[in-house]
């Protein structure tokens, strides 16, 4: 099985002759043109020839490198723009709590009675005496 590479045009506009595949002296399996319009080269892939100039592709390289370039930067200048913010946001916070109006703590002693524990005590005492005599 072989392949005919027909001739062509290189990048420098030079006519290169056309030749079979596999070429003497190369390998042996590969028996397929490959390449592009303006360099061919034998190979073992039936996939691998593709039907536009070798500087084609390079561009589509160089166009796929601008746009990453600018979907970076955008990318770059979006973390710094929510930075900017985070810290903007938290640097303009009140300090102090907001007066709500309601006052949580009570006008003078805030101790509790000892009166109030000692009759807390008592009727303890006098639930627990009611609840024996009601078990016998």
């Amino acid at each position: 099985m072989s392949a005919e590479c027909s001739s062509y045009l290189n990048a420098d506009k030079v006519l290169v002759s056309g030749f079979s595949c596999p070429r003497a002296g190369g390998d042996a399996r590969a028996v397929f043109c490959c390449g592009f319009q303006d360099v061919k080269y034998c190979c073992d892939d039936p996939h691998s020839f593709f039907p536009y100039e070798h500087s084609y592709m390079w561009w589509l390289s160089v166009g796929a490198l601008v746009g990453l370039s600018i979907a970076a930067v955008v990318l770059f200048a979006f973390i710094i723009t929510v930075c900017v913010l985070c810290y903007l946001f938290i640097s303009t916070k009140p300090r102090s709590k907001l007066d709500t109006g309601l006052s949580l703590q009570t006008a003078g002693k805030t101790s509790f009675p000892s009166a109030q524990i000692f009759s807390f005590l008592v009727i303890l005492k006098c639930f627990y005496n009611c609840m024996a005599v009601n078990d016998q």
